[in-house]
């Protein structure tokens, strides 16, 4: 330490001709009076004072930096494939780290100036911690309310992220397909999409489509109101000149938004997309060739799940066709032999009854010939099954290409609301135009009663002036795996006359059927006896189990399924033991038990019986 001959830091003592100088750090040198103190030894301890400064300094700021780093690595678990820890970082800095990291066109521009942990590649999940820290769960818990999926994991994903390519060998041979094949509009509408969700699908496109065929990426902005989705995206996007953003004045809803960003696309065949998607390696072609050598087909590739929770791209090993049910809710089916046989090697394209709304492609002419999109359906629900039912029944056809796969992140709801009776007043115009006689079978079981959906009429018209076959034909021809429930030999209500109660499936698949007061209202109370013995209500079948009966998913083979009805005792006899249907004393469970003649707990009335049906 250095001293001061003035000031509080020295005492002067004047003895004789001397004087003592003591310093702040405890030593002390006498010098003679008047004489001046050694100006060496003063810049000595004043060089040594600020070096231990430093040092402490150092020592801190280094033991504060390491408990940082501890803290963090207690928040963040080891990641599968990925060593290093989560960043905890702002939302914005992590997303203008993102822009660095995954800007430009090509992979060579891509993160050289910042090297941050790549998470998610190759499709790989991103497993967060179970225990976050207060500040982090808050974010996962917002992108988790706004979204309905992980969003935070996703803003750690590139939005140029790679994956595993998942095409069969057959699919990249030489000369598979065509060469001179359409150009495409790619069209994404979306309704306040997280930011890195959107990027990456529309990155996946930019990055996995040949340029010769990619028109244009129509960016169809339906009312969002999050800033990120205004001025954000537009300078975003002004270094990728195919993309187009347009934007509504008003909420459309998707089936109208569909509808309007069809009028800005140029190119031959429409591809639509949705939102949250990643199109995987060689996604394309297969589907524009099918739609090159015939027009009318209308094409949808494999649609593979990306996990909600951890963003992993899931592939979907056994390829499921579209189908649906008589509530008219769209549902996934099991390739049937018919088709498979058809066949001559399994990567080859599948004919579909019905395909998913959310993506495909068609030509534009053939689009436009059908009809489009009813312009009466509102918001979402039943718009793929009216395109599906239109296709076919008016000269074209679906095809599942197993050469394309495309990416969905699936959730469990949706992020935005609506009424439920939006859905079902659009099954209501569907039925009326589509299904023919048959519109009253989805009315019984799906509880239907909708009055007001709209005027329908030039949909009507459009049908009879394209000569489109009948509802029948296409359950014969193109669906016949569907159970028709114009061939039950009895349906309606079973009903037991003693205890005026019903059997009703209000639980559910899997679970025990009820016994609850009759109504006419059809639904869980509305069943089919089948030639073959089974008594269905739509996709499920009543089922003797462990001594309960159940519903469960219809199957041929179960005799716990079979059940004998005898006309004359009114009695249902399970074909796996023998015994009767049966409800309970205390009329509130059902049974099955020995069978006793005229017994009141054993007497079953369906509402309609049809012997002609009888095989």
């Amino acid at each position: 330490m250095g001293c001061r001959v003035a000031g509080t830091d020295v005492k002067k003592e004047t003895k004789k001709a001397s004087t003592t100088i003591k310093c702040i750090d405890g030593t002390s040198s006498r010098v003679n009076e008047g004489a001046r103190p050694n100006m060496t030894s003063y810049n000595q301890h004043r060089r040594a004072h600020l070096i231990k400064k430093l040092m402490l300094y150092l020592m801190t700021w280094f033991i504060i930096t390491l408990l940082l780093q501890v803290d963090q690595a207690n928040v963040v678990s080891q990641l599968k494939g990925h060593v290093a820890p989560l960043p905890i970082m702002p939302r914005r800095l992590k997303e203008n780290l993102s822009r660095r990291v995954c800007g430009g066109d090509n992979d060579k521009s891509r993160g050289e100036d910042l090297i941050l942990p790549r998470y998610g590649e190759m499709g790989e999940p991103v497993v967060l911690p179970v225990n976050l820290s207060a500040d982090l769960k808050e974010m996962v818990d917002y992108g988790w309310s706004r979204n309905e999926f992980n969003q935070y994991v996703s803003d750690l994903i590139s939005v140029h992220r790679t994956l595993p390519d998942l095409r069969d060998p057959w699919c990249k041979e030489p000369g598979r397909f065509l060469d001179d094949l359409p150009q495409t509009s790619v069209i994404i509408c979306f309704h306040n999409e997280a930011w890195s969700t959107l990027l990456r699908t529309v990155h996946s496109v930019l990055d996995r489509s040949p340029p010769r065929l990619l028109k244009e990426v129509i960016l169809f902005d339906d009312f969002s109101n999050m800033p990120h989705t205004k001025r954000q995206l537009d300078d975003y996007l002004m270094a990728y000149p195919k993309v187009k953003v347009v934007r509504t004045s008003k909420r459309q809803g998707l089936i109208r938004a569909r509808l309007l960003a069809s009028r800005h696309a140029t190119a031959p065949v429409l591809t639509y997309l949705d939102s949250h998607c990643e199109c995987n390696v060689g996604w394309l072609e297969p589907l524009l060739d099918r739609i090159a050598r015939d027009v009318t087909t209308v094409v949808w590739p494999v649609i593979d799940s990306i996990d909600g929770k951890t963003l992993q791209y899931q592939w979907q090993e056994d390829i499921l066709l579209g189908g649906f049910s008589w509530n008219l809710l769209y549902n996934v089916i099991e390739v049937p032999e018919r088709e498979r046989s058809r066949r001559n090697h399994s990567a080859e394209p599948l004919r579909s009854p019905t395909m998913a709304g959310g993506i495909f492609a068609i030509n534009r002419v053939f689009f436009e010939r059908l009809g489009t999109y009813d312009s009466g359906l509102d918001i979402w629900g039943g718009e793929n099954l009216e395109l599906s039912f239109k296709t076919w029944m008016c000269g074209g056809s679906i095809e599942m290409v197993p050469c394309s796969h495309v990416g969905h992140i699936f959730r469990e709801k949706r992020p935005y609301k609506f009424s439920y009776d939006v859905t079902l007043r659009n099954l209501k115009r569907l039925a009326e135009v589509w299904l023919d006689e048959y519109a009253k079978y989805h009315y019984l079981m799906s509880v239907n009663h909708q009055k007001d959906y709209g005027d329908v009429t030039s949909r009507k018209d459009l049908r009879n002036r394209l000569g489109c076959r009948s509802f029948e034909w296409y359950l014969d021809h193109v669906y016949p795996e569907l159970y028709n429930p114009k061939r039950s030999t009895a349906n309606g209500r079973i009903r037991n006359s003693w205890s005026d109660k019903c059997l009703d499936a209000m639980f559910g698949n899997q679970k025990p059927v009820a016994v609850f007061p009759c109504h006419k209202d059809g639904g869980n109370q509305f069943w089919m006896l089948s030639r073959t013995g089974k008594i269905r209500n739509n996709v499920v079948c009543l089922e003797f189990a462990e001594d309960k009966i159940i519903t469960a998913p219809c199957h041929e083979e179960k005799r716990s399924q079979l059940w004998l009805y005898d006309r004359e005792e009114r009695s249902l006899l399970n074909g796996l033991n023998n015994k009767c249907l049966t409800i309970s004393e205390e009329q509130d469970r059902l049974l099955v038990e020995d069978c006793v003649r005229d017994s009141k707990q054993q007497l079953w009335q369906f509402d309609e019986l049809h012997v002609e049906r009888v095989l």
